[in-house]
């Protein structure tokens, strides 16, 4: 089964929350032990924040950075989306431009994983919240 017969099988409508972001630097890098376990030490890294980012039916978008104990989130973007087998281009609201050009590598149920066109290094993985 190829990527783009799973990807049109599962829905991106919805609100997910990114889960994992990688950079083309931190693919390349390796942890050596003592960093790995410094790591565990020092536990989840995580504060009370998420970034969120929510595929309506109507081909447009919010994302959005929430704050544990409140209802509304910051720095809201809103964006128009274009979704083609495992093309997923986000779009300028007024103008109609693509903005970003990604490629679907995984889409489940649960969960989106992509990566830009251009630099297959930089993955975003996100989790379906609602």
């Amino acid at each position: 089964m190829t990527a783009a017969s799973v990807v049109q099988a599962q829905s991106i409508l919805g609100t997910w929350q990114v889960t994992e972001e990688k950079t083309c630097f931190a693919a390349e890098m390796t942890e050596s032990e003592t960093e790995k376990e410094l790591t565990k030490a020092m536990g989840s890294n995580r504060n009370a924040v998420a970034r969120v980012i929510t595929f309506r039916k109507n081909g447009t978008g919010e994302e959005g950075i929430f704050s544990t104990g409140k209802k509304k989130g910051e720095d809201k973007t809103d964006f128009k989306y274009r979704h083609t087998g495992a093309d997923l281009q986000l779009l300028d609201k007024k103008s109609g431009i693509m903005t970003q050009h990604l490629v679907i590598d995984s889409l489940t149920a649960t969960t989106l994983r992509f990566h830009l066109a251009s630099k297959d290094c930089e993955t975003k993985t996100l989790t379906r919240i609602k």
